[in-house]
């Protein structure tokens, strides 16, 4: 599929695509193993490759949507100063990949946080909830103005939650495809609320990045059963997709130390997570984080 395709074509391979990813039978299907499984981190501030899209991120990126919704987030509400401390901490200490959304309210915290940092030195991720060409149209350049970027990394379809959402968001992924081409954006996916959209996005040829609800304890993700999930992150990676993780602490409910770290493990374990997200509202937050992921990989080095 590329941004030539009439969007007749468009319309049939996407209505196609949901078809097939729906049909009986089709829920799990074997996918031959494009890519290996990803190996392990060297440190905890690795650059990482998001599958075929080549677009390379840090292992560890900071989330501004803990408990988002209504333009605003637990990173939002610390305010410009604290905010900014956090998303400079996370600089210095090696993390470049940060992730927003027009529902958290954070473009414009980021947009400050980041003055004066070329622009080459982060990664932002963003996404829209725009169906239609025009709507999605008016989101990126809105988003553009708002982050004060003339390009942004990755944008996704926020929050699928059906299995036929590439004919509901047709009209989006267009103008995606588009905008790639145009290299406003420089890759394109979905982020899912439930397992049918997620075996929709694992089928898909339009997803090229999918950001997953992964942990061990199976806390606010698409199927409470890990292994599930993770075998449709697999086929994902499989495919050649990227494969961003969230929701590795349970967006704060994993509060023990040891099954922090034991959900760091089982993540990294799996060899199909490109990289992953973290909500952080502190410095020391992200300290800690970083050491738990350093003592993860070695621990996992040594099985």
């Amino acid at each position: 599929m590329t941004p030539s395709l009439k969007r007749r074509d468009f319309l049939a391979a996407t209505a196609a695509s949901a078809a097939l990813a729906a049909a009986p039978g089709m829920a799990k299907t074997a996918t031959s193993p494009a890519f290996p499984k990803a190996e392990l981190p060297k440190t905890p501030t690795d650059r990482r490759v998001l599958g075929k899209s080549g677009v390379a991120v840090s292992l560890i990126g900071m989330g501004t949507g803990s408990v988002g919704s209504g333009q605003a987030s637990n990173q939002t509400k610390l305010g410009v100063k604290e905010f900014t401390k956090v998303v400079r901490h996370c600089l210095d200490r090696g993390i470049t990949f940060f992730d927003v959304a027009d529902q958290y309210g954070s473009h414009v915290y980021l947009r400050e946080a980041l003055k004066g940092v070329p622009r080459e030195k982060y990664q932002i991720q963003t996404k829209t909830h725009a169906t239609k060409v025009a709507d999605c149209r008016s989101h990126l350049e809105r988003y553009c103005l708002e982050l004060g970027v003339d390009y942004i990394d990755i944008v996704l379809l926020h929050c699928m939650t059906k299995s036929e959402w590439p004919r509901e968001n047709a009209g989006s992924m267009e103008y995606l495809m588009e905008a790639k081409a145009k290299k406003l954006i420089r890759a394109h996916g979905t982020s899912c609320h439930g397992m049918d959209p997620l075996r929709t996005s694992a089928k898909h040829p339009f997803v090229e990045i999918d950001l997953a609800r992964i942990n061990p304890e199976g806390l606010i993700m698409d199927d409470k059963t890990p292994d599930i999930v993770a075998s449709e992150l697999e086929e994902m990676h499989n495919a050649g997709k990227g494969v961003i993780g969230m929701k590795i602490l349970g967006e704060g409910r994993i509060k023990d130390p040891e099954k922090k770290d034991a959900s760091l493990r089982f993540v990294l374990g799996l060899g199909t997570v490109d990289a992953y997200i973290i909500g952080f509202e502190s410095t020391d937050q992200v300290d800690d984080l970083i050491e738990r992921t350093e003592k993860a990989i070695g621990a996992l080095k040594k099985t």
